[in-house]
């Protein structure tokens, strides 16, 4: 079952580079990031990928909220 999880993590990862839209690609890589996150928790505490993809997420959320308020 982990590993099952951290193939998904990988496929939606994948899967966000292949958006033309940024703001789609952050989202979803985002999701891939924290659901990796949850994968280094299950085995046993990964620090290594708890640690990656807690940055990549808060660099996706920055860049996020850049984003929004560019627009206002």
């Amino acid at each position: 079952m982990t590993e099952f999880i951290g193939y998904i993590a990988s496929a939606i990862v994948l899967i966000s580079f292949l958006m033309k839209n940024i703001k789609k690609l952050r989202i979803i890589n985002t999701i891939g990031c924290l659901i990796f996150i949850v994968y280094g928790i299950l085995l046993n505490i990964s620090v290594p990928i708890i640690i990656t993809n807690s940055v990549i997420v808060g660099i996706n959320i920055y860049f996020l909220i850049k984003m929004k308020a560019d627009l206002l």
